[in-house]
């Protein structure tokens, strides 16, 4: 159970992850324009408006989950740490 949640706790991309994201959805978008092109003579134009359109949204789902996963916080915030004080022999 710990070892799972440790997975979790690491912020996977650092600060490069709004980068990462935007790569991520033109890398689709190049992807699904392409698709859009070879399919233009064999595909009538609803099934491959379909295909584009589930691409792009691919696209749209991973580079929000990369924004989401780069800008997670790291960790719980709980109360300042005090440091232990001795208490003088009486």
């Amino acid at each position: 159970m710990i070892l799972t949640t440790l997975i979790f706790d690491l912020v996977p991309f650092g600060g490069m992850g709004v980068f990462l994201g935007i790569g991520f959805f033109f890398v689709f978008a190049a992807v699904a324009f392409v698709a859009y092109k070879m399919l233009k003579k064999t595909v009538k134009m609803a099934v491959r408006m379909t295909i584009v359109v589930a691409i792009l949204l691919i696209a749209l789902v991973g580079s929000i989950a990369v924004l989401i996963l780069s800008t997670s916080s790291k960790g719980p915030k709980g109360p300042p740490l005090t440091t232990p004080t001795t208490q003088k022999p009486r």
